[in-house]
């Protein structure tokens, strides 16, 4: 799951209820790419474990919105079980959190954003313990709809890319393309991800070294004010429309939309628009 050479790049995607803001990459969202390097932080070797995930809620204008930090800079923030654990254990927190609106999921790491599986723990692993782990972090990717990767580079390993890249990656950017980085196992700068439709957008790093962050930030508060039954069901019509064909897609937004209908939000927006005030959405 690498998206940026600089620290706190991350992209849009959405999961479940809330609107997810990560630092993978994004077909179904928006993802942004930091360029240049980023000015050094005060960062250990050695972190604790408890440490290597930093969860934040933020408040006044931005509340509803929750940074994920990941903050394993000893392994290049590679997932290992322990990162994993943490990770799944948070975004299912953060799922039955009615508050939580949207999700940014960051490295606070300079120069990179995950490196995949930890390969040193990986190769410590007996052959039985792989292929659950592996379920695990497709199950885990799955929770953070993250729809590709920047470099899917498994080939060079004698494996495939088993966290679900052979299948996400083609919906995405269709299958020769896909098979072409499979293959070669390349891995695309900000610009190639763009021209292939990885990423939304690419941006000049700023002093602080989080232009990316700051730009999924910007789309955050940009998703904050919408209906959520209304994010939650486009989501769902999206997802679920984009693997069928187009009569049957169309069948499915019937269905989503007519779970609009009978909200307290639809008729809010209504008369939030009749009276020229912004609605006051509440879920409902």
């Amino acid at each position: 799951m690498a998206a940026a050479a600089a620290p706190g790049a991350l992209g849009a995607l959405s999961a479940g209820r809330v609107r997810l803001v990560a630092a993978c990459c994004a077909r179904l969202g928006s993802a942004a790419w930091a360029r240049g390097t980023a000015p050094r932080r005060g960062y250990s070797s050695e972190v604790k474990t408890e440490d290597e995930l930093r969860v934040r809620h933020l408040e006044e204008e931005n509340r509803g919105i929750v940074v994920l930090g990941i903050n394993r800079a000893y392994g290049k923030n590679s997932l290992s079980k322990n990162l994993l654990k943490m990770l799944s254990k948070a975004v299912d927190a953060l799922k039955s959190d009615k508050k939580v609106r949207t999700i940014i999921i960051r490295s606070e790491v300079p120069g990179i954003f995950c490196a995949g599986a930890d390969l040193k723990e990986r190769a410590k692993m007996h052959s039985s313990e792989v292929g659950p782990f592996v379920s695990k972090i497709r199950a885990v990717i799955n929770d953070i709809a993250s729809s590709a990767k920047m470099g899917l580079v498994e080939t060079k390993l004698a494996i495939i890319p088993g966290g679900g890249g052979t299948q996400r990656l083609p919906r995405a950017i269709g299958m020769a393309l896909a098979k072409e980085l499979i293959f070669s196992a390349r891995v695309l700068d900000g610009q190639e991800a763009k021209a292939v439709g990885l990423i939304s957008h690419v941006l000049e790093q700023n002093q602080e070294g989080d232009a990316a962050y700051r730009k999924a930030l910007d789309l955050a508060r940009e998703f904050l004010p919408q209906g959520p039954v209304a994010m939650r069901v486009a989501k769902l019509a999206i997802n679920q429309g984009m693997e069928v064909d187009l009569v049957t897609g169309l069948a499915i937004e019937e269905a989503c939309y007519a779970q609009t209908i009978s909200t307290k939000d639809r008729l809010e927006g209504l008369l939030a628009f009749k009276e020229k005030r912004p609605p006051r959405y509440k879920g409902e």
